[in-house]
């Protein structure tokens, strides 16, 4: 049985004047992007298309030493902040980097917009509630009273890296779990106003996400009416960023509640989530894309990341391929029609027996779909039917009748 590290974090909020002491470590981390940036390689590469890509300075000599020395000649802090500046600044480039192999991002410098810093542990002790920082060694420290914060009951581990901002600051805790053997897998199929799941055992899983979309359609209308006369009236403007954090607060609390629930529901099992990418699902429809924006597939994963076993996969042709005999089509509507092997089935537990077939690394055969079906072709509805008001919080989550797919013989 292996083990692995679970890591929560917990903000508290301080009325410390640290916006000096930020803005110097900003532009202490953005002199060590600098500096690194300068030192990359760029060799051309031969693929598909003809592009440079970038060689990151791997070279210890430099890293530990040479800039370490150089941004220290003006530092008038703690020395370990310069090592804090350098790791984030090589995270900073990497994450950078995939980006831009990917194709996502452009060959512009990064840079650091952002005031705050990565405490790491030998700047900060703790000790009968009190979280005490060094910000100039013997000389200056904060203080931050957490003897009375309502997460020391629920905080389990170790204390780790700490993030100070201007407002806020975050506190980590690492605790080694181990990890057990999964009950079973389900695979997800995002969707705009559902989540359709499929396990041969449990069946096809779908929870309801039009109050997710309604808090989205809901502050649209809201911000379109104030959009028209935000110009000729100023203060309007300040509305508007309020109903933009309302909307996102809203939003973030009812996911929080929906993949907590799913979590608990499906306790061992492990969940296929879609890596989808809203910018690449854009079209020259605006009522389209207004629709795509409105979805929160990323939240709901990252959600979902930390409160159960997750494996990313890849959404290509899950929707056009038939879960029966693999012959990819061109769905129309809510119903799938495969014109190869004649199934006639519903386009989101097609897209969802795909997805869980990528996540066993198995591929779609008649004699496979048919072992799938067998189990639970006669499933029946349990739990409550979603309440059509808009006043329920989180619709339940309910076990979908599974008879209506139904296999045709081919036509010649």
């Amino acid at each position: 049985m292996r083990s692995s590290y679970q890591v929560r974090a917990y903000n508290i909020k301080h009325n410390c004047d640290i916006k000096e002491f930020l803005e110097a470590y900003r532009l202490l981390l953005q002199r060590a992007i600098d500096e690194v940036w300068a030192r990359i390689k760029w060799i051309e590469e031969h693929d598909k298309r003809r592009r440079l890509i970038p060689i990151i300075p791997k070279d210890g000599a430099f890293k530990h030493h040479e800039l370490r020395y150089m941004l220290l000649n003006e530092w008038h802090y703690s020395k370990h902040y310069v090592d804090s500046a350098i790791k984030q600044a090589y995270s900073i480039i990497k994450s950078w980097r995939r980006s831009y192999i990917k194709g996502e991002r452009s060959r512009r410098k990064p840079t650091v917009r952002r005031k705050f810093v990565r405490i790491k542990g030998t700047l900060y002790s703790y000790r009968d509630g009190i979280i005490k920082v060094s910000i100039r060694p013997h000389e200056e420290y904060l203080k931050f009273d957490i003897s009375k914060a309502w997460f020391l009951s629920r905080a389990k581990g170790e204390m780790g890296e700490l993030v100070l901002n201007e407002k806020y600051l975050t506190i980590t805790f690492r605790e080694k779990v181990k990890e057990t053997k999964a009950k079973g897998k389900i695979a997800w199929d995002f969707n705009e106003r559902s989540l359709d799941g499929f396990n041969p055992k449990l069946g096809w899983i779908r929870i309801d996400l039009a109050k997710l979309y309604h808090i989205h359609r809901a502050y649209e209308l809201k911000r379109r009416r104030l959009q028209m006369m935000a110009s000729k009236k100023h203060s309007l403007k300040r509305v508007l960023i309020k109903y933009s954090r309302c909307e996102r607060n809203r939003a973030k609390d009812l996911i929080h509640k929906l993949t907590t629930e799913i979590s608990r529901k499906f306790n061992s099992y492990e969940h296929g989530l879609e890596a989808l990418k809203k910018e690449a699902m854009f079209t020259r429809s605006k009522e389209h894309n207004r629709n795509i924006a409105k979805s929160d597939w990323k939240m709901i994963q990252t959600f979902m990341v930390y409160k159960a076993k997750v494996q990313i996969l890849n959404p290509k042709n899950s929707t056009k391929r038939c879960s029966k005999c693999g012959m990819m089509n061109a769905p129309k509507g809510a119903l799938y029609r495969c014109e190869h092997c004649g199934l006639r089935i519903d386009r989101q537990l097609n897209a969802a027996i795909n997805l869980y077939l990528q996540m066993e690394g198995l591929s779609p055969s008649p004699k496979l779909f048919s072992e799938l079906m067998k189990g639970w072709s006669g499933f029946t509805l349990t739990g409550e039917e979603a309440d059509e008001g808009f006043d329920e919080l989180m619709r339940s989550i309910r076990l979908v009748n599974t008879k209506g797919y139904v296999c045709l013989p081919k036509t010649t």
